[in-house]
């Protein structure tokens, strides 16, 4: 039997294959971007190359891979890159992963080291095979870049651990990562056709329960729009992300990467945006981005300094 092929759609997501298409509506002005390009994109994508590291960005389809690179800005995916999952927005290939290589969080640890990053995100695809879900793997990883690069803040953000044995989250948590990071993706009724793997609750309560674990750390979740939610079900997860202590909120806008992804329901307006920013702002957040073309970890860097920054004015203002 020959090797996928992951550039082929088909073998990309075999369990997509046979899903009807759904056609995909012309992009507004406002989502736009350039193509990537230049010295810098040139300087990410060759570290990335020669460490055999796999990028979220490439993964995923970015829109935003050429600004991200130009400035060294990559966002690690550890763990393989092929997934466990069959989420019906992602275009990570989907399958059966191999082993996990015990070499990665050294090779992402010098990865990071040479890129001379402030602050690093790392991520994952979703290992249900693994018994911790690849929790020690994430700890290893965080550890190996704390000692390589001490002065490095870092950023996780990883699957649910849905089918993990019992402590798995907690040896994730114990290697003190600065920012945990798990997205809730969109509202709970559209979890059976947009992330029909996970649980919507059981997401919300992995957030809660590191901040129990250790309230010292930031805790950030995102969610995409333009899947058929409505406004009424996104405030409500709103509250529902600062019934569990959330610090940071990310908002954009879905973008269909194949036919035979999720569709597209409409693009949401940069006015929208402002809005859910606003509203999420007077819920209590410490941070919110909220813009067509915000990603988790898009501008995470900017981000994680405005975020401390909030959370001294809390304090300073108790």
């Amino acid at each position: 039997m020959s090797p996928r092929d992951l550039k082929i759609p088909d073998q990309r997501h075999p369990e997509k294959a046979h899903r009807p298409d759904n056609a995909q509506p012309k992009k507004p002005d406002w989502i736009r971007v350039k193509a990537p390009s230049g010295q810098g994109y040139a300087d990410t994508r060759n570290i990335m190359r020669e460490h055999k590291l796999s990028t979220v960005c490439e993964e995923a389809g970015c829109p935003n891979v050429g600004e991200c690179w130009s400035q060294g800005h990559a966002t690690m995916m550890i763990m393989g890159d092929i997934c466990t999952r069959g989420c019906t927005f992602c275009n990570v290939a989907t399958g059966r992963p191999d082993t996990l290589d015990v070499f990665e969080p050294g090779r992402v640890a010098d990865a990071v080291a040479k890129l001379g990053l402030k602050h690093v995100v790392i991520t994952s695809v979703d290992r249900d095979d693994v018994a911790d879900g690849g929790a020690e793997h994430f700890a290893q990883t965080i550890r190996a870049v704390r000692h390589r690069a001490p002065g490095t803040t870092i950023e996780i953000l990883t699957p649910d651990f849905l089918k993990a044995e019992p402590g798995s989250l907690e040896l994730v948590v114990e290697a003190k990562p600065d920012v945990f990071n798990h997205n809730l993706e969109t509202v709970p009724g559209l979890y059976p056709s947009v992330r029909p793997g996970a649980r919507y609750f059981h997401s919300l309560r992995l957030l809660q329960r590191v901040k129990e674990l250790d309230p010292t750390m930031f805790t950030k979740s995102g969610i995409m729009v333009g899947l058929g939610e409505d406004r009424q079900g996104v405030s409500q997860v709103m509250d529902d992300m600062r019934a569990a202590d959330i610090d940071f909120l990310t908002i954009g806008q879905y973008l269909q990467p194949t036919p035979k992804h999720h569709r597209v329901d409409r693009f949401v307006t940069p006015d929208e945006f402002a809005s859910y920013e606003k509203a999420a702002y007077g819920k209590g957040f410490l941070m919110v981005s909220a813009t067509p073309l915000t990603r988790s970890s898009y501008h995470a860097g900017d981000d994680f300094a405005r975020l401390r920054a909030a959370r001294m004015t809390k304090l300073a203002n108790a």
